[in-house]
């Protein structure tokens, strides 16, 4: 009998799929069961609006802005962001069509790979590292607060623990507005892209006339060649592709809820890369201003601020306040409020989710982080990409190569089914995983072989995606083609058969 029915790109449960499962709490609750056909409601401008809104944020500016501190010219850094940003939007789509078609958030997703208790691994990885942007970003924030705070409020920079409160300030409103769930998320990227866009291309006018024109302002020459610029192209690409390497594990957060295939991608392709690109050459011109304003490469951009008149600081600090918002609640607060929530369903909700999400943040010492470029850059982005390569490498494997697009939605919550594996756990997912660590491990210890961990994301993500593939061979959990076609009932798009779930009355 068929337990799941197909219409043109999604696919959703029977009603009497839906009742046998949803008593199960341990796997099932109303924020991680497949999303209905009346969910699968965002257009590719919804996608292509909350691309931009993520991209158009103060990481991406100062990455981008880094690039001219280590040397390269105007150009050279635009395409290093363009570069990073094309490849790692390959994997970011081959993982969002499985949340396209099933309607399944990233945990529910990782149940395929290492099993319904190994399933955490991969979502609390992805979590810490969301929880260390969220920090990040709520440094920022605080950082454009207390400086208009230091304008407007006489004799509050003589006060110790000014730039603390500050933090703390922005930090609570972040959490405040990511409780609100995912549905606010979308809605508050609607609004802040084009409002993030308008206050790039002013800063853009301001540091074009400040510095008499864009001739002078992008005339400064490389001042690395040859073999010096390779050697920190390679890793400056890698570190682009790790910046969005966490988006390319949990996009089926936000896929699952596409009206189609094609409207996700393409929304995905002219946003993303076009957008890194755009607001990189926006960070990048600016800083190069900065060497002929201040004789220096000022890569952070609230310290530029703080030397706008007053007026201005107050202006572009909210613009940097909104940005910091944006990217927390849009990027940095779905994966990990998804994955604490997955660990314990019956009383974690996505609101506790993002509670602990913020006060893990203080934690990652995101101060430490960005007081130097080369943490921000090398140690921070470098470190994190090796760490979640295998997971990237295994979802796709498992996706497209194992599994052939082929799932059983009721056995991902139910016990004692086809992904239940011993123990909770797929071991030959881990042992994947730690292969594909130790690949980029070895170039730490060999210095001769140093370009597999400056490389680290894309050599483990390879590593382990071999080995999976290898290692599942003939796997009991793989559907078989009669299998799936006896219980996947296929309809037009648009044609649901009478008594199959749409709006999946009997889970809310």
């Amino acid at each position: 009998m068929a337990t799941q029915v197909q219409q043109g790109d999604v696919l959703v449960l029977t009603e009497e799929a839906v009742r046998s499962v949803e008593r199960n709490h341990s796997l099932w609750n109303t924020d991680l069961r497949p999303s209905t056909r009346d969910e699968h409601s965002w257009s590719g401008m919804k996608f292509a609006s909350l691309w931009i809104g993520m991209c158009i944020c103060l990481p991406t500016y100062s990455m981008a802005s880094g690039f001219i501190a280590l040397g390269m010219n105007w150009w050279e850094s635009v395409i290093t962001v363009l570069v990073g940003s094309v490849i790692v939007l390959i994997p970011i789509l081959l993982v969002s069509h499985a949340g396209t078609k099933f309607g399944i958030p990233y945990p529910v997703f990782a149940r395929l790979w290492f099993g319904k208790w190994g399933a955490h691994i991969p979502a609390l990885a992805r979590a810490i590292i969301a929880t260390g942007w969220f920090g990040i970003n709520s440094w920022f924030g605080g950082q454009a607060l207390d400086a208009i705070l230091t304008r407007v409020i006489h004799g509050w920079s003589s006060f110790g623990f000014h730039m603390g409160v500050s933090f703390l300030i922005f930090w609570a409103i972040n959490v405040a507005i990511a409780m609100r769930g995912p549905q606010a998320i979308g809605k508050l990227a609607v609004f802040a892209a084009p409002t993030l866009a308008l206050g790039a291309v002013i800063l853009l006018i301001w540091a074009a006339d400040k510095a008499g024109g864009f001739g002078p302002m992008l005339a400064a020459p490389a001042t690395i060649h040859g073999a010096k610029f390779w050697a920190a192209f390679y890793p400056s690409v890698i570190s682009v592709i790790a910046f969005w390497a966490t988006m390319a594990l949990n996009i089926p957060d936000y896929t699952r809820y596409a009206k189609t295939q094609k409207g996700q991608v393409r929304g995905q392709i002219w946003s993303m890369p076009l957008t890194m690109a755009a607001f990189a050459f926006i960070g990048i011109a600016v800083t190069s201003a900065t060497v002929i304003l201040y004789h220096q490469a000022m890569w952070d951009p609230v310290s530029l601020i703080a030397k706008f008149p007053t007026l201005l600081v107050i202006i572009s600090g909210i613009v940097v306040i909104l940005a910091s918002v944006t990217i927390n609640v849009g990027a940095n607060v779905m994966a990990p409020a998804r994955a604490f929530e997955n660990l314990w369903p019956r009383r974690i909700t996505f609101a506790i989710g993002a509670v602990i999400t913020g006060l893990l943040a203080f934690g990652m010492q995101p101060w430490y982080v960005l007081s130097e470029f080369s943490n921000y850059i090398f140690n921070w982005l470098g470190t994190y990409g090796t760490l979640l390569g295998p997971f990237d490498g295994i979802a796709i494997a498992d996706y497209w190569l194992v599994r052939r697009q082929r799932l059983d939605l009721v056995a991902l919550y139910s016990t004692n089914s086809r992904y239940d594996y011993a123990r909770g756990f797929n071991l030959q997912a881990v042992w994947a995983l730690v292969i594909g660590w130790l690949i980029a491990v070895i170039g730490l210890i060999v210095p001769a072989l140093h370009f597999l961990w400056s490389g680290g994301w894309l050599f483990s993500l390879l590593g382990g995606m071999i080995a999976y593939v290898l290692l599942m061979r003939g796997d009991r959990s793989i559907l078989s083609d009669a299998e799936y076609e006896r219980i996947t009932l296929v309809q037009p798009a648009g044609h649901l058969a009478g008594g199959l779930a749409n709006g999946m009355s009997a889970s809310k």
